[in-house]
């Protein structure tokens, strides 16, 4: 019965999330229904001392990376970088590599901060531009992006911003260039295998007469890109490029600079006791929010008279977006942390306890928990607030490094979170007018390679001792 308790709440949250309504409103809802069933006089205290305790504690970890990530994304878009960048990938690649031109943009700004949601909104038209000049199916694109922009640079490829790949640092004690080895080979494996499979569907469609589409008929049909004056890609490359060093950079230069622990006394009256920080927890997170901060600082000093007119409203509709994906993902959090101390919790961590694989178990465990919420961050973050030390203590017993937990967990986390519910697929699929009739078949192939990479680099680790 305890069991079926959590099932329940687990597949209310998937449900409500399918349907549209708010991940924020409804995962206390099913976290405390949960536990109005097991024990009634908990409801309260488990709200109060759980829920929001860890809601609360993700937000203070996390929210400015979020913040910052959304602003310099908004500003890469208002200060027309992202266009100049398009446009250069484009010439690079050359229109008959349409889908490669669309994968690498998205990938390339992926990588360099920008947001996920962002990311589908800059490129789309585009996208729908260069689809319609080489008459590719339109139901194609959402996975085209879904290749650049929610699979290896999202959590595969070392030192990468994302939110994915910063939530296990401060688990494990690692930092965001996590077993570069491991990961980099993942990516490759999935972009390789990610494009064999897209340009198999477009030689598919094309051998029984399928192109685009009737512009006529279709939905959310941007209007053709008109190359206006652009910045150099060179100037609109370079946020990207520092953000990326800058995050290297500080990832070595923070622990070095405060050393393992830091403390300070509020200059408050009294007595106060000191605050101590454990640099190892946070090191990952300041180094991501201080190569932001570069990127913004740098977005501002080259194109001001561009950014000027709008960045007050941008960056007004970048804080909204930020505020909402942080508390999204930070209600998950709560909610696992309710679930988790269930009694029923015991037999589904029991359960996963019997796959003997610590590597094995890891991935299995976050890759099924991101796909029940639907969310890579949310399901990651309840694996790790749950099982994080049973992880820990699995892969010491087996002289496993954390950075290979690190890079095993993150990678899990965005390969079965993109079932129908999943908010960034969502999002696509409204950006570019299809259904998930029509298009949601080519995602979930991309997912499916994306989640069978994390198993090649498990295979990778044992067989080479890669990290």
């Amino acid at each position: 019965m305890a069991f079926l308790i959590v099932l329940a709440a687990l597949c209310f949250l998937m449900f409500v999330a399918y349907r549209g309504h708010s991940v924020i409103l409804f995962a206390p809802v099913a976290a405390l229904g949960a536990v109005l069933l097991t024990d009634p006089h908990l409801v309260a205290p488990m709200f109060t001392g759980l829920f929001m305790e860890k809601m609360v504690g993700f937000l203070k970890l996390y929210f400015p990376v979020f913040l910052l990530g959304a602003v310099f994304g908004k500003l890469i878009e208002i200060s027309g970088f992202s266009k100049s960048i398009v446009a250069a990938t484009i010439r690079m690649f050359g229109p008959e590599r349409s889908m490669l031109s669309i994968a690498a943009v998205s990938g390339l700004l992926t990588y360099g901060g920008v947001s996920l949601f962002v990311v589908v909104f800059a490129v789309y038209p585009f996208a729908a531009e260069l689809f319609r000049q080489s008459d590719i199916p339109k139901r194609l694109i959402p996975a085209t992006l879904a290749l650049g922009g929610f699979t290896f640079t999202m959590d595969a490829l070392p030192g990468t911003p994302q939110i994915q790949n910063i939530i296990p640092t401060s688990f494990f004690g690692t930092n965001t260039w996590a077993a570069p080895w491991l990961g980099t080979c993942g990516a490759i494996f999935i972009l390789i295998l990610g494009m064999c499979y897209l340009e198999w569907r477009k030689r598919k469609a094309k051998a029984v007469g399928e192109g685009y589409g009737d512009p006529d008929t279709l939905i959310n049909e941007p209007a053709p890109f008109v190359s206006g004056k652009l910045a150099s890609a060179w100037i609109a490359i370079l946020p990207l490029v520092l953000v990326t060093a800058c995050n290297k950079l500080f990832t070595v230069l923070i622990p070095q600079y405060y050393g393992s622990t830091h403390e300070f006394i509020p200059a408050v009256m009294g007595n106060a006791a000191p605050v101590v920080q454990e640099i190892s927890k946070v090191a990952a997170i300041w180094a991501v929010q201080g190569a932001l901060l570069v990127g913004i600082v740098s977005i501002l000093l080259l194109a001001w008279k561009s950014v000027a007119h709008s960045f007050a409203e941008g960056t007004k509709a970048a804080i909204s977006g930020s505020l909402l994906a942080a508390m999204n993902t930070a209600s998950e959090y709560g909610f696992g942390a309710v679930i988790a101390a269930l009694p029923g919790f015991l037999v589904v961590a029991n359960a996963l306890h019997s796959i003997p694989n610590p590597l094995v178990n890891e991935a299995i465990t976050v890759t099924a928990l991101a796909g029940i919420t639907g969310s890579a961050s949310g399901g990651l973050s309840i694996a790790l607030a749950a099982m994080s030390e049973t992880f820990i203590a699995n892969a010491n017993a087996a002289g496993i490094p954390m950075e290979v937990l690190h890079r095993v967990a993150a990678m899990a986390s965005g390969g079965m979170d993109s079932l129908p519910h999943n908010g960034a697929v969502i999002t696509v699929l409204a950006v570019t007018g299809l259904t998930h009739r029509q298009a949601y078949k080519d995602i979930f192939a991309i997912t499916v390679i994306k989640t069978l990479a994390v198993f090649v680099v498990i295979g990778l680790y044992y067989a080479f001792g890669l990290i």
